[in-house]
C-alpha cells in the first residue's frame, strides 16, 4: 500500500516535473527565437506560447502518471524510469504537434523548438529526478522518511530480506524488530530488537513506532496470521507478505474467485510465444554484431594463449540448458591443461586440498582456485574467458541473458521441483545473480534469484541486466 512518505514523494515528483517541463520549453523558445537569428516559420509570441503549453501540461502529467512515473516501482528503478521518461517526453511533444494539427493554430515558432524541447525536457527530467533521488538518499541516511519495519517469519527469506534492508540509505526501510525462531535472531552487536514471542512483538509496535510489517512465512495457526493483519489494519501500518518460496514471486500471477474463494494462479514463464521469438531475434543480432566487432580481440587472445598458456585454446564445459538439454559451453581455457576433466571437488581432493573441496561443495565455486594459470586468472578477472560463448548464443544454445547453465552433477543440489522451472528458459552468458552485487551467495540463494528471472522475464529486464553486466565487469564487482 502507498505510505504517507511515498505519496509525498510522488507529489513532489509531480511538482518537479511541472517545473522542469516549463523550464525546458522556455529554454527551447529562448534559444531558437531570441538567440538564433535565423528567420522563424511562424511568429508565436512568448505569452501565447506559454499559455498553450500550460493548457497541454495537465494532460502531459496525466500521461506521465499512466506510464507509472509516480509509482514507487518505477521511480525506484533507475533504468525503467529513464526509459519511461524518454517515452513520456516523446509522447508529450506528439500531444503538442497533434494540438497544432487539430486547432490549426501554430505553437512552435520553428521546427527546432520542438527538437530542443524534446531533448531538453528529457535531459532536465532525468537530472531533476536524479537530484531528488540523491536528496532522498541523504534524508534516508539521517533517518528522515525511513519506514520502521517489524519483520516476521521463519524462512531463509527472512534473513536475506533483513540483510538487504540493512542498507537503509538505498532501501528507505529500517529493520527495527524481528520476530521468529532463533535461526532468524540478529547478531548481538545489532540494534535490532528480537522477539521470540509474536504476541509480544505485536504489542510493542506502538512503542517502537513501527509503520511497516513484512511477513515472510505464514504461521501454521491461522489465528496468529489474523492477529498480524489485525494489528496492521487497526494501527494503519503498512503490511506486506513475501512468500518464502520463489515460485510465488511472479509479477504475472492472476487473482480470481473460485468456488467462493480467492484463487491465485501462478503463471508460467513469459518466455513462450512472442517472448521467446523476441529474445531469439535480439540474441542473434547482438551476438553476431559482437563477434564481428570483437574478432581482433579473439585473435589476440588466441595468440597470447599459445604463448602464456600452452595447450588447447578453448575449453568445452558440458552444461545443462533449457529443458535439461546438454550444451558444450565454449570458453577460453583458464586452467592448466590437465584440469577440468572431472568435477572440481574431485580434482581438489586429488590435489590434497580437501578444504577447497568442501568450499566448492557448499558454494559451487572457490575464491582461489589453484588450477587456474596466471594468464587464465587474467582472463577470468577481465571476463574475457566468457567471450567465445557468443558462438553458443549465435547457434541458439544459449541466450545473452538467462539462468547460469549448471553442471549435470549440480542437478542433485537443486531442491525437488526446482530444476524444471529453472530450465523452462534458455540459459545465458550473464544473468540476474551475476549482477546482483552479492558475491557470497549460496547455491540455493543463487537458484532463488534465477527462479525470479524465469518467472518475471521481460525485454527491458534483459536490457537492464546487460547494462549492469558492463558496469560490474568494469568495476570487477559482479558475482563470480
Amino acid at each position: 500500500m502507498p505510505t504517507k512518505n511515498t505519496k509525498l514523494y510522488s507529489f513532489i515528483l509531480v511538482l518537479a516535473d511541472i517545473f522542469v517541463l516549463l523550464a525546458a520549453f522556455t529554454l527551447a523558445y529562448i534559444i531558437r527565437v531570441q538567440v538564433d537569428s535565423r528567420p522563424l516559420v511562424t511568429q508565436v509570441y512568448a505569452l501565447e506560447y506559454i499559455k498553450i503549453f500550460a493548457m497541454i501540461l495537465p494532460f502531459w502529467i496525466i500521461m506521465f502518471a499512466m506510464l507509472g512515473l509516480y509509482n514507487s516501482n518505477t521511480y525506484n528503478n533507475r533504468l525503467v524510469e529513464w526509459a519511461r521518461l524518454a517515452a513520456g517526453a516523446f509522447v508529450g511533444i506528439l500531444l503538442l504537434i497533434g494540438w497544432e494539427y487539430v486547432t490549426k493554430e501554430a505553437f512552435f515558432p520553428a521546427r527546432l523548438v520542438a527538437v530542443y524541447a524534446l531533448v531538453g525536457s528529457f535531459i532536465l527530467l532525468v537530472l531533476g529526478r536524479e537530484s531528488l533521488r540523491l536528496i532522498r538518499g541523504l534524508l534516508f541516511r539521517f533517518g528522515i522518511g525511513v519506514r520502521r519495519v517489524l519483520l516476521i517469519g521463519s524462512s531463509s527469506a527472512t534473513i536475506d530480506i533483513a540483510r538487504a534492508l540493512s542498507r537503509t540509505r538505498r532501501s528507505g526501510y529500517k529493520i527495527v524488530a524481528i520476530s521468529g525462531p532463533s535461526s532468524v535472531k540478529p547478531s548481538p552487536d545489532s540494534d535490532v530488537v528480537y522477539f521470540s514471542d509474536l504476541s509480544e512483538a505485536l504489542s510493542r509496535t506502538k512503542k517502537y513506532n513501527i509503520d511497516a510489517i513484512i511477513q515472510t512465512s505464514l504461521d501454521t495457526e491461522s489465528d496468529r496470521n489474523q492477529s498480524i493483519l489485525a494489528i496492521a489494519q487497526s494501527r494503519h501500518i503498512e503490511y506486506s507478505f513475501i512468500p518464502g518460496e520463489a515460485e510465488f514471486y511472479s509479477g504475472k500471477n492472476t487473482t480470481d474467485v473460485f468456488l467462493g474463494y480467492p484463487m491465485i494462479s501462478v503463471s508460467q514463464t513469459p518466455l513462450v510465444g512472442w517472448g521467446a521469438i523476441t529474445k531469439r531475434i535480439f540474441d542473434t543480432a547482438v551476438s553476431l554484431l559482437l563477434i564481428i566487432v570483437l574478432s581482433p580481440i579473439f585473435v589476440l587472445i588466441m595468440i597470447l594463449q599459445k604463448i602464456f598458456n600452452p595447450g588447447p585454446v578453448f575449453y568445452l564445459s558440458k552444461r545443462l540448458s533449457r529443458f535439461d538439454q546438454p550444451v558444450n559451453i565454449i570458453k577460453f581455457r583458464s586452467m592448466g591443461r590437465k584440469y577440468g576433466k572431472k568435477d572440481a571437488a574431485e580434482e581438489f581432493r586429488d590435489m590434497g586440498r580437501h578444504d577447497l573441496a568442501r568450499e566448492y561443495d557448499k558454494h559451487r565455486k572457490v575464491e582461489k582456485d589453484p588450477r587456474i594459470t596466471k594468464f587464465g586468472n587474467f582472463l577470468r578477472i577481465s571476463s574475457l574467458d566468457e567471450l567465445p560463448q557468443l558462438f553458443n548464443v549465435l547457434k541458439g544454445q544459449l541466450s545473452l541473458v538467462g539462468p547460469r547453465p549448471i553442471l549435470p552433477q549440480e542437478t542433485k543440489l537443486v531442491k525437488k521441483g526446482r530444476t524444471a522451472l529453472l530450465h523452462s528458459v534458455k540459459s545465458g552468458i550473464t544473468g540476474i545473480w551475476q549482477v546482483s552485487g552479492r558475491n557470497k551467495l549460496s547455491f540455493d540463494e543463487r537458484i532463488e534469484l534465477e527462479l525470479f528471472y524465469a518467472q518475471n522475464w521481460s525485454f527491458w529486464l534483459d536490457i537492464k541486466i546487460l547494462l549492469k553486466t558492463i558496469i560490474v565487469v568494469i568495476k570487477k564487482s559482479g558475482a563470480k
